[in-house]
């Protein structure tokens, strides 16, 4: 054995060993968002897991700001120690960075560690919409091109981006209304000012429970656990490949260790399994999820591929 083949073994076993002892202090999560918000409950969540699992606290730091740019940069800038992590989600990882200059190269400055949850949209209308049925709406509104209206949360939200793939694939030719935030969209649709939108499952389960709202499907490939007796889009509207949603996970800084991403997304998928977990999730409109890095990054090309090429046919711009 010559002297870098020794150097390197004792290198391989020294980061094997480090990461075994890992962590042996306090882990930091950072939150870009504010408290209460769906990536800083489910990324709570996890971590009340990870301390109970690993013995060691992991503790959220929200630093929102700049459609949680901010916050994203900060651990893209941080040491890659395996004691900062961030809580990662579509808006700033996947969507963002196709719509304007963003201070981080998503694929190259993070080091993806674990999808966390997956949060599907529905389709909604107002009660007295005409259509029974996601078939009968489809057509309905196919037929009558500009005369119907959707709503948004912001021009270039997840929710906007969804219903803009489901417009396209459905053949639907609609006019969008973008509000700011998805309370003032919501309200407007009870109210009847507005036809349809597609909002998240967490925003819409207590109107559609209520009667405020008649849900004709989901976005996701397969229905979600929140809503397990309403039918996805894909079968419901007849749009196979429909599978759409946001999505929350971990990421670290680059340079952070293999081992310990893999140890961390090894606890994730374990806490993944109690059934106290899959309850919280429930009650919240999520589907839990996890990955290992490799399949994460994966994940994360493909995403910010997607919204890009939704953003390209649709021809959005924010200003």
């Amino acid at each position: 054995m010559n002297r870098f083949t020794a150097a390197f073994a004792l290198f391989l076993i020294a980061g094997s060993a480090w990461a075994q002892a890992y962590p042996n202090r306090a882990v930091r999560i950072i939150v870009p968002w504010p408290p209460g918000q769906a990536t800083d409950i489910a990324a709570r969540v996890v971590a009340e897991k990870l301390s109970q699992q690993l013995g060691q606290p992991f503790v959220a730091d929200n630093r929102p700001g700049a459609g949680g740019s901010i916050g994203t940069d900060a651990v893209a800038k941080a040491a890659g120690d395996g004691y900062t992590l961030l809580a990662a989600s579509s808006g700033p990882i996947s969507i963002m960075p196709n719509l304007q200059k963003v201070p981080y190269d998503p694929l190259k400055d993070l080091q993806p560690v674990s999808l966390i949850a997956m949060a599907p949209f529905a389709l909604v209308t107002h009660p007295s919409f005409p259509a029974k049925n996601a078939a009968e709406f489809v057509a309905l509104v196919r037929a009558n091109p500009d005369k119907y209206t959707f709503s948004s949360s912001g021009t270039g939200a997840t929710a906007h981006l969804v219903s803009e793939l489901f417009n396209s694939m459905a053949g639907l030719k609609a006019r969008h209304v973008p509000y700011k935030g998805s309370a003032p969209a919501l309200s407007d649709l009870m109210g009847g000012q507005i036809d349809y939108t597609l909002e998240t499952v967490a925003s819409l389960a207590g109107h559609i429970k209520a009667g405020r709202l008649k849900v004709l499907g989901v976005t996701s490939g397969k229905r979600t656990g929140a809503l397990p007796d309403v039918p996805t889009l894909a079968e419901a509207a007849k749009i196979p490949g429909y599978d759409i949603g946001a999505w929350i996970g971990y990421a670290a800084p680059p340079g952070t260790p293999k081992d310990v991403a893999i140890k961390l997304s090894s606890e994730i998928a374990k806490a993944m399994q109690t059934s106290d977990l899959k309850e919280r999730y429930l009650a919240l409109g999520m589907d839990p999820a996890s990955s290992t890095p490799d399949e994460m990054a994966t994940f994360l090309r493909s995403e910010q591929a997607r919204y890009g090429s939704i953003i390209k046919n649709a021809n959005i711009k924010v200003e």
